[in-house]
């Protein structure tokens, strides 16, 4: 059975699928890869746009994608750098 993913992760996850995406996605594909459910995943995208880390653009025909902000961008910097920490203890 797959570990429960911690709060961190899940942001962290959601963060990296809009950077890898070329930093525009939409939404139904970044609920696919968000791997949350409807509502979760509403309320952390609410999070994150509340906090400035993600932010909505309206597109041609009304469609809405997400794209990092600079400090989504921080973010994922920072939290790759805690991870190498943690890992150069082996923890």
């Amino acid at each position: 059975m797959a570990k429960k993913r911690e709060r961190l992760e899940i942001i962290r996850d959601i963060l990296k699928a809009v950077r890898d995406s070329r930093n525009r996605i939409k939404p139904t594909r970044l609920l696919y890869s968000s791997n949350l459910s409807p509502q979760m995943f509403k309320d952390y995208i609410d999070e994150l746009q509340e906090k400035g880390l993600l932010g909505a653009n309206e597109e041609k025909d009304d469609k809405r994608t997400f794209s990092l902000t600079q400090k989504g961008q921080n973010f994922l910097e920072e939290y790759r750098q805690i991870e190498n920490f943690i890992e150069s203890f082996g923890l």
